[in-house]
């Protein structure tokens, strides 16, 4: 019977997969910009690109640590655990978010030096108003509530295509561009291009995206009632199933959504 990855090992691919999230999503946005001067061709390209990425990196890293690649997935996690289904523990979520937000710096730096651009400069486009923060509680419930459902309804494997699907979306009908993700939005600060966001404007972004998690467990409790998964974990919880049907929350709090990642790709 394989082990179950570490936790240092599903921190270093929560770590390396949201770097790679914010290269993508960066980087793309970088090149857009370079080949067209129409934002709404560039945003086109920016937000193809990124949901590409993210399919791709989701079906890579979800068999070692879920590919949350994102704070409040996590948080979801972590509370369905709190509530008695399966989940990550406090201390995994703990070292998840500040894995993600590591990756997420790191990811902005890497595109910004990929372009030629001085790295660390933080990003001047502010973005503030209350229609951008409404923006942000939508496309983070929405998220929520895809990843919860998917998971409560014993669909998981269609997470990746799904969220991918999803941003690529929410980019276009939500106000804020959909960032959707409190590490990603840190990340993107660092970079001052066309998908940056000003330092000054990550308490609202940031607090909006923790409402919209709040917000969108509420609507999954309400649409599927509480459920016992968390929609997200890692492969090698599969593999332990039948074990924990004696013992209900393991160690190392994975996830049944795991199994789906097994059959992606």
């Amino acid at each position: 019977m394989t082990a179950q990855p570490s936790l240092s090992r599903r921190a270093a691919a929560e770590l390396i997969g949201t770097a790679g999230l914010l290269v993508v999503v960066i980087g793309s946005g970088l090149k857009a910009a370079e080949l067209s001067r129409d934002t709404g061709v560039a945003l086109i390209a920016n937000s193809f690109a990124s949901a590409i990425g993210l399919g791709l990196i989701i079906t890579v890293f979800g068999p070692l640590s879920g590919a949350h690649l994102n704070p409040v997935v996590t948080l979801t996690s972590w509370w369905s655990r709190r509530t008695g289904g399966d989940g990550l523990g406090g201390r995994e979520a703990l070292v998840y978010a500040v894995a993600q937000s590591a990756g997420a710096i790191g990811g902005a730096l890497v595109a910004d030096v990929m372009f030629g651009r001085i790295p660390g400069t933080f990003a001047t486009q502010v973005r503030d108003g209350g229609h951008l923060l409404i923006g942000e509680v939508v496309a983070t419930a929405g998220l929520v509530l895809l990843i919860q459902g998917l998971g409560r309804t014993g669909r998981p494997r269609l997470i990746p295509v799904a969220v991918a699907a999803y941003i690529a979306a929410a980019i276009w009908f939500t106000s804020s561009g959909s960032f959707a993700n409190p590490a990603g939005t840190i990340g993107r600060s660092f970079s001052d291009s066309f998908t940056g966001i000003a330092p000054q404007s990550l308490p609202g972004f940031v607090g909006a995206q923790l409402v919209g998690g709040i917000l969108g467990l509420a609507l999954a409790a309400l649409l599927y009632g509480p459920g016992t998964g968390s929609g997200t974990g890692t492969r090698a919880g599969s593999r332990f199933r039948s074990a924990r049907s004696a013992k209900r929350a393991p160690v190392d709090g994975t996830s049944p959504a795991t199994a789906a990642y097994e059959t992606v790709g």
